[in-house]
């Protein structure tokens, strides 16, 4: 497989509470991607400071820091071909007004700050998002599922 990527992704916690863990799960499984690690997880305030850092200061911040600590989240890590893009591809808009119909939030969200996911927007943020939730032995990088060779041209 040529450019396989690791990514991170994340059911916010208005995306657990509304019970479409399943059904977004069911969309990365779908375009092929592989599942490599997973887990529901309280955020912390000082993750939640990690994972939003970049938008320390601006207007938002404190929401965000409020609603990634208000409930459980699924904190997930997929692998495959282009792994970044087509996961937020399948995600969608940031602004669900603007995502695509078929997308997780052009399907199941309705405002910005309840978009019910998150997805890395580059393999660097990936990286760094996933080592906020996960340590190195949580992750099934020695795995490979044997239907790959029916999914992907080069394995």
């Amino acid at each position: 497989m040529s450019n396989v990527e690791t990514t991170f992704v994340a059911i916010k916690p208005d995306g657990v509470e509304r019970k479409l863990i399943g059904r977004v799960i069911e969309r990365f499984e779908q375009k092929g991607l592989t599942l490599v690690g997973m887990k529901l997880t309280k955020v912390s305030p000082q993750q939640a400071e990690q994972y939003y850092g970049e938008h320390k200061g601006k207007g938002f911040y404190p929401g965000l820091i409020e609603h990634i600590t208000s409930g459980p989240i699924v904190a997930m890590v997929w692998r495959g071909p282009n792994a970044v893009a087509q996961c937020r591809q399948a995600i969608g808009s940031t602004n669900p007004v603007q995502a695509a119909p078929g997308s997780i939030r052009g399907d199941y969200a309705v405002e910005v700050g309840r978009n019910v996911v998150h997805g890395s927007d580059s393999p660097e943020s990936a990286q760094r998002e996933i080592g906020i939730f996960f340590g190195k032995d949580d992750i099934m990088n020695d795995w490979s599922p044997t239907v790959s060779k029916w999914v992907f041209e080069l394995v």
